[in-house]
């Protein structure tokens, strides 16, 4: 008799039928995630806990275990200062990447800001991996080198790939399951440079308290869930946008309200030339800069800065135009 596999109960939990099912514990969440991470499980075993969660849908209790096990696994050599932890995984479809200048506009002006992401699980978006090349910027390989580039430009992109090779090779899985996993919310929740304050983005609505329950589970004490642009944490200049905070671990929720009445039409083409020639003052583009303006706004709140929206966007205009361009080309 061929005895039960380790990881066959949690598979069991999870798909014991409409009555049976539930989720599981933040203790069986981590030690099933753990079980994964250290490749202890089959990949029929992993492919069917993925998808059995996508179906019931995540509990942030789940996720923060996942979270657990990760944190005790990949955080041991982590030791960097940063404001700022930014994650980035969905890709842009129909805008550029604007939110990459508004790192860039903020680590001019002093602050350390990480962003940590993944790239090309899905055909026809636009990764911020992929234009750090525009201005002279490359991922980093490792913690020292993150700490490195934060000391020498304020900013420092690590993909998942490198600080957690197992969750990389998952996310990578969405061409072939034809669905995304958990793991591509567990990725944004991750927090991996343990900053003070940290920002997310979703597309789905439903996903915003889900994200914030994780969070204030985690012990996060200021962090935002944008329903942004293309899922990304990057304000619409032409839309209402849901903000929702953990702040104190309080959790709290507001719109940011449009700053151009308008709608803007999507573009056709997407050259990722015009991001640097922007960054440079070369040409303007009314649809970037004002997402600029807005993003920049919402993330002083984050960081602690006092004011209504009016105060905000005119801090942020004032941050824009003396950003120190030659930093980054």
């Amino acid at each position: 008799m061929i005895e039960e596999h380790k990881f066959a109960p949690f598979v069991r939990i999870l798909g014991k039928g409409k009555t049976g099912t539930r989720s599981l514990t933040r203790e069986e969440a981590a030690e099933a995630m753990g079980m994964i991470l250290d490749g202890l499980v089959r990949p029929e075993q992993l492919g069917a806990f993925l998808m059995l969660l996508r179906v019931k849908e995540e509990a942030p209790e789940e996720l923060a275990g996942f979270a657990d096990a990760v944190r005790a696994r990949y955080a041991a050599d982590r030791q960097v200062q940063t404001d700022l932890d930014w994650s980035t995984y969905a890709g842009k479809k129909n805008r550029h990447p604007w939110y990459l200048l508004v790192v860039l506009c903020l680590a001019s002006h002093g602050y350390k800001i990480f962003m940590h992401g993944a790239k090309g699980h899905t055909p026809g978006r636009i990764y911020l991996e992929d234009m750090l090349y525009l201005f002279n910027l490359k991922p980093c390989d490792d913690w020292a080198g993150v700490e490195s580039e934060l000391s020498r430009v304020g900013f420092a992109y690590m993909s998942i790939d490198r600080f957690c090779p197992p969750l990389g090779e998952i996310i990578q899985l969405r061409p072939i399951l034809g669905l995304r996993s958990p793991v591509h919310t567990l990725c944004r929740m991750l927090n991996p440079s343990d900053a003070a304050n940290s920002i997310d983005g979703v597309f789905h609505p439903a996903y915003g308290p889900m994200h914030q329950q994780t969070a204030q589970l985690l012990g996060e004490q200021r962090n935002l869930t944008v329903k942004g642009d293309g899922g990304e944490a990057e304000i619409r200049p032409d839309a209402e946008c849901l903000l929702q905070w953990v702040e104190n671990g309080e959790l709290t929720e507001y719109e940011w309200q449009r700053i151009v009445a308008k709608r803007f039409v999507k573009e056709d083409k997407l050259d990722p030339q015009t991001l640097l020639a922007v960054w440079q003052g070369d040409t303007h583009h009314e649809y970037g800069e004002k997402a600029i303006l807005s993003t920049v706004a919402v993330v002083l709140r984050l960081l602690g800065e006092a004011g209504e929206v009016d105060t905000l966007l005119t801090r942020a205009e004032a941050l824009w135009q003396t950003r120190k361009v030659d930093l980054f080309r």
